[in-house]
């Protein structure tokens, strides 16, 4: 064993090397400075400040203010209600239907890339377009798609107002989500299963394994750390849900349907209570942080 440099040889080696990287990533750290921890300093800021945009001045310290007002904000604890129940149905959801097709286009010869383009094809499709064509399939009245189906198959007799009541708007908005995510899904899970050897599948059959045996036997356990990953980050994209929302019901009926980031952008651009928006957003993002963490714990715990 070598002798132990004395402690200020070891500070000024450390120094040296320090010196050597910091050409490298000095750009980076500015980077992330000026767009990651200065807003979010600064975010915190004004979450516990009284903050005037259009004088862009801070006004007097609130402290706590905001975050126990929205806590007893029954809208505010609404919107959190919506998005988790948001993330309960759709994250399942993306990951059931998107395993399902993987696993049919995984098991088919002829055509493969064609199913796989005609799968993809919701999740490379504008939001906004994509949007306003689910508000146009569950519009009210005679004229909305699923009405006009509904009543030529006699389900219904007269037209359902789906996005005028809070639970099959909230409904649309999930359905919504599931259709557009299963796609990205699919390409993760279908890459996963490239890695599956198919000597297993072969050796199942020759015991007399069934589809369905294999499925649950080999398929999900062998792709269990992509569901693992996907479960995290769609969890997270559940959590920044906007776009769909504010184009197929903007939060109707009056604001049942909002979800947090649209209720967040509302206080912040039509109320103009930046100070209130900023608070919501430190708290969605602690949600986030935990439920990742808890998430990864987990993880870890299956994994071992």
């Amino acid at each position: 064993m070598g002798k132990r440099l004395p402690f200020g040889q070891r500070i000024k080696i450390g120094f040296q090397q320090w010196l050597a990287a910091l050409p490298f990533i000095v750009a980076g750290l500015i980077l992330m400075g000026m767009f990651t921890i200065y807003p979010l300093v600064r975010n915190i800021q004004i979450s516990v400040s009284d903050y005037n945009i259009i004088a862009n001045k801070t006004g007097g310290f609130l402290g706590i203010q905001n975050y126990i007002r929205m806590f007893l904000d029954p809208d505010w604890l609404r919107s959190l209600r919506n998005t988790l129940l948001y993330a309960l149905v759709t994250v399942p959801g993306q990951m059931f239907f998107g395993l399902l097709l993987a696993v049919l286009i995984n098991s088919v010869t002829k055509a493969k890339t064609m199913f796989k383009v005609i799968t993809y094809l919701p999740v490379i499709t504008s939001w906004v377009v994509a949007s306003l064509v689910f508000k146009y399939i569950f519009a009210s009245g005679n004229g909305g798609l699923i009405n006009y189906i509904f009543m030529q198959l006699h389900f219904i007799e007269t037209p359902v107002a789906w996005l005028q009541n809070e639970w099959t708007a909230n409904v649309v908005l999930w359905i919504f989500g599931i259709w557009k995510g299963t796609g990205w899904t699919m390409i993760i899970y279908l890459a996963a299963l490239q890695g599956v050897s198919q000597t297993i599948y072969e050796a199942a059959s020759i015991d007399g394994a069934g589809s369905i045996a294999k499925f649950f036997r080999i398929t999900i356990p062998s792709v269990k750390n992509t569901t693992l990953y996907l479960l995290t980050v769609l969890t997270i994209g559940a959590f920044g849900a906007y776009i769909h929302v504010m184009m197929i019901t903007n939060g109707a009926p009056l604001g049942r349907t909002q979800e947090l980031m649209n209720y967040m952008y509302n206080t912040a651009f039509t109320n103009y209570d930046f100070s209130y928006a900023a608070a919501q957003a430190v708290v969605i993002g602690v949600i986030v942080f935990l439920i990742s963490l808890v998430q990864r714990k987990l993880s870890k715990e299956t994994v071992n």
